[in-house]
């Protein structure tokens, strides 16, 4: 270890021992001594100090440390450096010493207002992403059947329930007076229809999540994705933030239905039509639950093999159960709309429409056909008019749902519409829901 001289004003300091500290890695090691008052001075070596100017900074209680930035003195205070150990005990020293620049005030309140607006925006977030980003394609139904054809659904196949299982004389009955059965070509488009509605919503499958990104992104009008989970998915009639959840009873052919039904361009109208009325202050009920009860309604009638001979004679079955569903839910939205119910009917309509479909379905086919060529030809059809006084209920069912809502008004008001789909069977021979 080697001495050097300080020189002062008016003297000059024999070499004396002193002690030194060594920074990190290859920093010089800067000797020092005691000043005046027991104050630190930065000692550097003779070479270094020229023409009587020293580098040295002043920082806190009159210490002063070298950062190699040349700051120029009259030569009247004796030079010292400040131990690594200080450093460490104040902050700014430390940010210095790692090479860092202090954030300036300003900046950091900048930052710190930026990140309390983002934090306080995340309470507020709407069900759409940045118009930077790239939206999820909407998918068709043929896509989305595509998908379900070429996949391997064996397991589901094992468990499925295509026809009732009739014993004894309902079995007898129905095998001379029923409908006739299906044409055994379209035996393999029935058990994947009834596959499909056992099939769960898988998060890691992008066509399932394409399939909920376009049924929200049509009934809302919106081009931008929605978040997986959320209370927007309330505001289209799910009962949660999962539609997942929702889907009992039916599976994925619940949400097929509905992608069907807003994919189609003569059906969307009718559709938003009725998403319309769901948002209605008094007759207000959930849009994608009750299609799901229409799925279900559907499923039902071609379990009991009620739609074969419509499926026979057009030689598919997939069309003519997504034509039945819409008729379904056309059927329901203009009792609903024409005769004002509310949630509190909800149970009673239900079972109603179900025991109508069941027992026409052709007539619930062609009523959908009326409707459709009326709203192509441009004119309002029966039972969508905006006054609902203006239209009487349909004939067959409307009087019958007027005389029984007479009579069991107060007992369809306590039913509630969670879980519908749960509606125990009180048919002769009426199988099991899904």
């Amino acid at each position: 270890m080697t001495s050097e001289v300080c020189r002062g004003p008016d003297q000059e300091h024999a070499r004396q021992p002193t002690h030194s500290y060594a920074m990190e890695e290859d920093i010089d090691v800067t000797p020092h001594t005691e000043g005046l008052n027991g104050l630190s001075h930065e000692c550097k070596p003779l070479e270094e100090i020229t023409n009587g100017h020293s580098n040295h900074k002043p920082v806190m209680n009159g210490l002063i440390i070298s950062h190699n930035v040349k700051d120029h003195t009259n030569g009247s205070a004796p030079l010292r450096s400040l131990p690594i150990s200080a450093l460490k005990q104040n902050g700014l020293l430390q940010t210095l010493a790692a090479g860092g620049d202090q954030p300036k005030p300003t900046e950091e309140n900048v930052e710190l207002e930026k990140a309390r607006e983002e934090w306080e925006a995340l309470e507020n977030v709407q069900p759409a992403v940045t118009e930077d980003s790239n939206p999820t394609p909407l998918i068709s139904f043929n896509e989305a059947l595509q998908y379900f054809q070429t996949t391997d659904l064996g397991d589901l196949l094992k468990n499925i329930q295509p026809t009732i299982r009739r014993t004894g004389l309902a079995a007898i009955t129905h095998f001379l007076f029923g409908p006739p059965r299906l044409h055994r070509e379209l035996l393999e488009e029935r058990d994947l229809v009834f596959a499909i509605a056992q099939c769960p919503v898988d998060n890691s499958q992008t066509v399932h999540m394409r399939v909920l990104q376009t049924i929200y992104k049509r009934l809302i009008g919106s081009r931008l994705d929605c978040p997986r989970y959320g209370a927007h998915w309330e505001n289209i009639g799910f009962q949660g933030t999962d539609p997942a959840t929702d889907l009992r009873g039916t599976g994925f052919l619940g949400l097929m239905h509905t992608l069907y039904f807003v994919m189609d361009p003569e059906t969307l109208p009718l559709a938003r039509d009725i998403y319309k009325l769901s948002q209605h202050p008094t007759q207000n009920f959930p849009f994608s639950v009750m299609s799901i009860n229409m799925t279900r309604i559907a499923l039902q009638v071609l379990r009991e093999e009620a739609l074969s001979k419509e499926c026979n004679r057009r030689q598919q079955v997939v069309g003519v159960l997504n034509e039945f569903y819409v008729a379904t839910y056309l059927h329901l939205y203009q009792v609903w709309k024409t005769q004002q119910k509310t949630i509190a009917d909800s149970g009673f309509v239900l079972k109603e429409v179900e025991l109508f479909a069941k027992k026409n379905p052709k007539q619930m086919l062609r009523r959908l056909e009326v409707f459709l060529k009326e709203r192509r030809a441009g004119g309002i059809p029966r039972g969508t008019s905006p006054d609902p006084q203006a239209q009487q209920p349909s004939p067959s069912l409307g009087d019958r749902v007027a005389r029984a809502g007479a009579g069991q008004g107060s007992k369809g008001k306590e039913m509630h519409f969670t879980g519908v789909c749960d509606l125990p069977p009180d048919m002769e021979g009426e199988a099991r829901l899904i």
